[in-house]
């Protein structure tokens, strides 16, 4: 089975043969990184950019990450040999849902308690976001 994905616009798509251990990083580099409360990789194997590779930040002396220079999405976590991507870059997400933490002093407080939060709705209409949402046209690629 081939894994695929890429970034928001599409000018940066990867695939990859086999996927690793997926997992959330809770530390600050990963925070700012990703611009979320953790950093969630999966690691990649037999693994390729195309039609090539993204534009790096070389975020410590150990760890590069990839990101799209069109579109901004942060895109892998490459340190040496290993390369992890972005679950969310993945075009099905949901195969690879995180089996472990790495935990640090910079976990937020209010992580673990997300999934208690109420489902949103809008404040004046009390639509939920696919009725809120509806007329709103993506631009993001039509790839899954």
């Amino acid at each position: 089975m081939t894994f695929t994905g890429g970034c928001q616009c599409g000018a940066v798509r990867f695939e990859a043969g086999r996927l690793g251990r997926s997992s959330i990083c809770h530390c600050r580099m990963c925070q700012r990184a990703t611009g979320g409360f953790f950093g969630p990789y999966v690691d990649v194997f037999e693994f390729r950019w195309i039609p090539g590779p993204p534009k790096y930040f070389q975020s410590s002396e150990a760890v590069k990450r990839g990101f799209c220079e069109a579109c901004g999405t942060p895109l892998s976590f490459e340190m040496g040999d290993s390369v992890g991507v972005s679950i969310g870059a993945l075009d099905d997400p949901e195969a690879a849902a995180p089996a472990t933490q790495l935990v640090w002093p910079a976990k937020l407080s209010y992580v673990d308690h997300l999934g208690d939060l109420p489902p949103w709705t809008h404040p004046r209409t009390g639509e939920s976001p696919s009725e809120a949402f509806a007329g709103v046209v993506s631009r993001q690629t039509d790839r899954p």
